[in-house]
């Protein structure tokens, strides 16, 4: 009961000082309020970054093993010469690969190009972005349809004209009007609208923009590009990926793989080869660097913003302490211990920080929820980072209120009522 009372106390006496001397207050808490702005705005910028960056990149897939020239972690212009001479994945590793993989659930092969026009009436699609896959791609990459239907094998095997376009395309070209069963032109020729992706909406940092995207079958697109060749395929690029089966590693993939793409491109025991295997963790490892400097920046100008409000708030304390020098020989005269009066001043400290901090966060929402508004950006104020910054406001508070407080127990109380 006695501490409710002192916090109770100490409570009442901090939003008195907060009320009465409101100019001295706000420049006090101004340090801290900018501390903890600088502070939880950077980390929640950073996850934000992070977790935009991870969202795009997770449309690869954690389960899928990336065949490809050179290594996702290494700075392309490293190596640049020795990457351009390998060769890229081409159907001969397809082939290999979902003949001889005993770890691969699925296997698909893709081809990008863009560049194309799309024509549906009199409204016309510039640069349209083409893709052509083999059939397991939709179930690797989890895509999903609002409207219609996927292709069949048959459609696929037999290099039908038949296109699933994006959102987007499908917005721009037909409006409101349904698109699935009309015809649009491209590469000169008419194919038939069989579905439409479900909206993937804006994301910087999205791999492949399938809002955009008009999907054919990897036979329909080998006869207007050259799809599959390891060599010469300057209109496009490509794509092979192998998902790894249920109850097996990456790993344990990717050293398959490593021996069944060696021996598709008859590479000797010893000698070097000339592929890389990626997945989306490496991803994530290639960005780790970036964003730990990230957050100590931000976390090194909070803290010269927090040491400037910790004086000020001192000086506060200070302040209050000798402005009630006398209640306190009083409080001791009557028999309160050094803890209580200890416990009574650095509670308001700690309370005049949790302000100031609650200030600072709240800027923060307001800055958060703005940006995810306004831009395609999303931005989240998650519940670790408010736990960050009130713990940093607290433990202020104790460090700005310990030498005022301790100093206020230590008075004389025959001394102390004399003023």
């Amino acid at each position: 009961m006695i501490i409710l009372k002192i916090i109770r106390e100490s409570l009442r006496m901090a939003a008195s000082q907060l009320w009465s001397n409101k100019l001295r207050t706000f420049l006090s808490l101004l340090g801290i309020s900018i501390g903890i702005f600088c502070i939880i705005s950077v980390l929640s910028a950073v996850d934000s970054l992070e977790q935009n960056i991870l969202n795009g990149f997770s449309e690869l897939g954690s389960d899928v093993v990336y065949v490809e020239k050179q290594p996702w972690t290494e700075d392309p212009g490293e190596n640049f010469w020795k990457y351009l001479k390998r060769p890229d994945p081409d159907l001969k590793d397809f082939e290999a690969i979902k003949k001889r993989s005993k770890l691969t659930k699925r296997a698909a092969y893709c081809y990008f190009a863009g560049g194309s026009t799309l024509k549906y009436k009199n409204n016309s699609i510039q640069g349209g972005f083409m893709m052509g896959t083999t059939p397991d791609y939709a179930d690797i990459q989890e895509i999903e349809l609002s409207e219609g239907r996927f292709l069949t094998q048959y459609e696929y095997q037999n290099a039908t004209d038949l296109v699933i376009i994006g959102h987007t395309i499908k917005t721009e070209l037909f409006g409101e009007l349904e698109a699935v069963g009309k015809e649009i032109k491209m590469l000169g020729r008419k194919f038939k609208v069989i579905g439409v992706i479900k909206e993937e909406g804006e994301n910087f940092f999205n791999f492949i923009q399938f809002d955009e995207v008009a999907w054919v079958g990897l036979k329909t697109m080998s006869k207007f590009y050259q799809v599959g060749r390891p060599y010469g395929n300057r209109n496009g690029g490509q794509l092979l990926m192998a998902q790894v089966e249920d109850g097996h590693t990456l790993d344990e993939l990717k050293d398959e793989l490593t021996g069944i793409i060696r021996g598709a491109r008859r590479i000797r025991p010893f000698e070097e080869k000339n592929f890389d295997l990626n997945e989306i963790t490496m991803l994530g490892d290639a960005i780790a660097p970036v964003i730990s400097v990230l957050n100590i920046a931000g976390i090194v100008i909070g803290i010269f913003s927090l040491i400037v409000g910790m004086i000020s708030v001192a000086n506060i304390m200070f302040v209050s302490v000798k402005e009630r020098t006398s209640l306190i020989g009083v409080k001791k005269a009557l028999g309160a211990r050094k803890f209580f009066i200890l416990m009574e001043f650095l509670l308001e400290s700690i309370f005049l920080c949790l302000v100031g901090g609650a200030i600072g966060i709240f800027l923060v929402y307001l800055i958060v929820a703005g940006i995810s508004a306004a831009t395609p950006f999303q931005m989240w104020l998650s519940p670790l980072n408010i736990i960050i910054g009130a713990t940093v406001s607290i433990t202020v508070g104790i460090l700005s209120g310990v030498i005022p407080a301790y100093n206020a127990s230590r008075l004389d109380p025959v001394v102390a009522m004399r003023g």
